[in-house]
């Protein structure tokens, strides 16, 4: 059973991230439903959620995207049909048409690409499907929200003989129209609507000319509204018919309720099913925003998270343009708790929650920001102890508070616990506070827990480097600029750079001295040494990087020198096949002139025939008969290779071309020189002055000589 306090989900801030996830949910529902989200309590749960989270994030990068699963809740639907004698409106059977056609169509779709989604395959599987309902829905109800004139037979006459009477309406208006406007008792207006039926315009004073009913008068009292007498006769018939086509529409709703009452549960499976999907979707969308993968995760206790990255301060920097430093972390049965030190604001508490933060989401169905060769496992429980805790509500010192947690961590911890503490020991005296922090970390490490915690105490670094199952670790610090590089480096302590940071933010070096002198100096030399440590890690890193990159140049010269060697290769088998044809042509071109000397001198047609003829038999025997399709595949297969090597001329032509015209640069305008400018000559290194200037020469004194130069041959050195 899968355990992790809410009081550890608020230090790592798991709601921050969960109301992020919610933003992607596409449904109210979905949306509330992922803020809830909280870790599966079991490990097969944990496994069936990553699974489905990674197959639906798998489809934003294939052509199989998984169709649309939006839907209008049918919450109050559901409710209505557990109600006995209840009906649902129009508006209610088309979103319970709309969610079955959604559930048909996703299902259809999975069986279709269950290679790609089996997960999500076998989770839609479970749904009955209920076609029929949706048939007789549309069969009543239309695309408008308005029940079908031929949804029944009586309401098929009585929309009939509505729309009779209508027009009977109609005609009985416009002849009392024309009738009493050419006897010139209406108004200009001639008609209006009141109370959503069209009334004459009458004058006031023919108002007892006009047969029917008063229906109101104008403001004024000049015009008076009249309904004719035959129009609210066939009005009133209206009324009965539209009475009776009510009744009739309400019949076949209460009908149709019964028809779908009693698959409600199915209906209420549905919703449920789309709204879980919705927050699977969310996942992906979160997981697709911050990079996230399914790491390999492994049932032997062995955690390696390699280039993690905190989801929030990631999506942070990226909004801000900022970079954001991964970290690196490996914990297994022989190396199970972690104590970070160095100086503050290095990221050690970033660190923390990055591991806390991360096995959260990992545990809730979440994907996680790591590199893909990560190789992580699941932990029962995850306890927690982060920040300053002082609860005044409860008369709780911080130091009091963290005893609390320790004794809550004592009842806990077991080999399957992950803790996580936040400058560990401290809130009270540092020497008995820290005897009784190193109490409690053996305590832990006796327990076989995992753990990562981060301090300043000399005595939990001194153990973590005694004891064989523990590891110390430092964030790396630049000892130059004295500003942290938020880099974690596994297997040394860190230093707190206490005096070296104090120096740095302008504190006298004279006060620096006496306070070093107060403290023991075994304390100082400790610290020194940690910190020259940290100082030697850190040339070595770089003498790394060096190496990496001086035999990444060494490999791609390696690359360029094969290449460069097949290109010869090939170059060389080439020139063999033009020497082997100029041989056998030089060959040929003997024999021929042995033929033609021969002839010369017996002047035997026949016999000169013949062996042009032997010859070129022999010629043809060496040559393999090929049909004319192969001739012209031959041909064709020659073109092609002409226009490549032609477009491939063409390009290196342009290249160079475009290397001459950049070649070739403006030549700036010479400047115009004057008497007294210091000048030199464009091939010699002595300065002169110009001591006149006249038609194109100058002459130029050299302080020993003076002697007259073309004005072309000299540059200006200085004005």
């Amino acid at each position: 059973m899968i355990r992790i306090h809410d009081k550890t989900l608020q230090d790592i801030e798991f709601t921050t991230v969960l109301k992020q996830v919610a933003e992607y949910c596409i449904t109210d529902l979905g949306r509330q439903e992922a803020l809830l989200i909280r870790p599966f309590e079991t490990r097969e749960d944990v496994m069936r959620s990553l699974t489905h989270t990674n197959e639906f994030i798998s489809s934003f990068y294939n052509d199989n995207r998984i169709p649309n699963h939006g839907f209008e809740p049918i919450s109050r639907e559901v409710k209505l049909l557990n109600i006995e004698n209840s009906y649902l409106e129009t508006k209610s059977f088309q979103k319970l048409a709309s969610i079955c056609i959604i559930i048909q169509d996703l299902t259809k779709f999975f069986k279709k690409f269950e290679e790609y989604y089996p997960s999500l395959h076998l989770y839609v599987s479970n749904l009955d499907l209920l076609p029929h309902v949706v048939t007789e829905i549309d069969s009543i109800v239309d695309r408008f929200g308005d029940v079908k004139d031929n949804a029944t037979d009586t309401l098929y006459s009585l929309r009939q003989a509505i729309n009779s009477v209508r027009g009977k309406i109609n005609q009985s208006f416009n002849s009392a129209l024309t009738t009493y406007h050419n006897l010139d008792y209406l108004d200009d207006i001639r008609e209006s609507v009141v109370e959503n039926k069209r009334v004459l315009a009458v004058k006031a004073m023919y108002r007892r000319k006009v047969k029917g009913s008063i229906l109101g008068s104008s403001k004024t009292g000049s015009i008076v509204y009249i309904q004719p007498e035959t129009t609210f006769q066939y009005a009133r018939e209206l009324n009965n018919l539209e009475f009776d086509e009510s009744e009739e529409v309400n019949r076949i709703l209460r009908q149709l309720t019964e028809y779908v009452r009693p698959y409600n549960t199915q209906f209420n499976d549905y919703q449920n099913y789309l709204v879980r999907l919705d927050v699977i979707y969310a996942k992906a969308k979160y997981g697709q925003s911050i990079n996230a993968i399914l790491p390999q995760i492994n049932e032997d206790k062995i955690y390696d998270a390699r280039d993690a990255f905190h989801p929030l301060l990631f999506i942070s920097n990226k909004t801000e343009g900022k970079k954001t430093f991964p970290q690196s972390i490996k914990l297994n049965p022989d190396n199970r708790i972690i104590v970070i030190s160095g100086p503050n604001a290095g990221g050690k508490s970033i660190t923390l929650k990055t591991i806390g933060l991360l096995q959260a989401m990992l545990q809730s169905g979440l994907l996680i920001p790591v590199h893909e060769k990560s190789n992580v496992c699941l932990f029962d429980r995850i306890i927690s102890d982060i920040g300053d805790n002082q609860s005044i509500e409860n008369h709780l010192s911080t130091y009091s508070y963290r005893l609390k947690q320790m004794n809550y961590f004592l009842r806990k911890c077991n080999k399957n616990t992950l803790f996580l503490i936040d400058e560990f020991g401290t809130g009270s005296d540092p020497e008995l506070g820290g005897a009784l922090a190193e109490t409690f970390l053996e305590e832990f490490y006796n327990r076989e827990a995992f753990g990562i915690i981060t301090t300043h105490y000399s005595n939990l670094k001194v153990l973590a480097n005694e004891l064989p199952y523990m590891q110390n670790a430092n964030m790396m610090f630049d000892e130059r600029s004295l500003e942290p590089m938020f880099k974690l480096a596994l297997g040394q302590a860190g230093s707190s750079f206490t005096f070296e940071v104090a120096q740095k933010n302008g504190i006298p070096y004279s006060l620096i001295n006496r306070a070093k002198k107060k403290i023991e100096r075994g304390k100082v030399r400790f610290d020194a040494t940690i910190a020259k440590l940290q100082k030697e890690r850190s040339k070595l890193e770089k003498t790394e990087r060096s190496l990496k990159e001086n035999e990444k140049k060494k490999r791609s010269e390696a690359d360029k020198l094969e290449e460069i060697n097949a290109k010869v290769q090939k170059k060389l088998e080439n020139y063999q096949e033009l020497y082997d044809s100029n041989q056998r042509l030089i060959y040929l071109g003997q024999k021929f002139n042995d033929i033609a000397d021969k002839y010369f001198d017996n002047k035997r047609k026949r016999e000169l025939m013949a062996e042009l003829f032997k010859l070129v038999q022999i010629e043809n025997s060496k040559r393999k008969k090929i049909s004319a399709k192969q001739k012209k595949a031959e041909k064709a297969k020659e073109l092609k290779v002409k226009k490549e090597a032609d477009k491939k001329v063409e390009v290196i032509r342009q290249k160079k071309k475009a290397e001459k015209k950049k070649a070739i640069k403006p030549e700036k305008p010479k400047p115009i020189l004057k008497v007294g400018d210091r000048v030199r000559m464009h091939d010699g290194r002595a300065i002169g002055s110009i001591d006149s200037l006249e038609k194109g020469k100058a002459i130029v004194n050299y302080g020993m000589f003076t002697t007259n130069v073309n004005v072309d041959l000299l540059e200006l050195v200085e004005r």
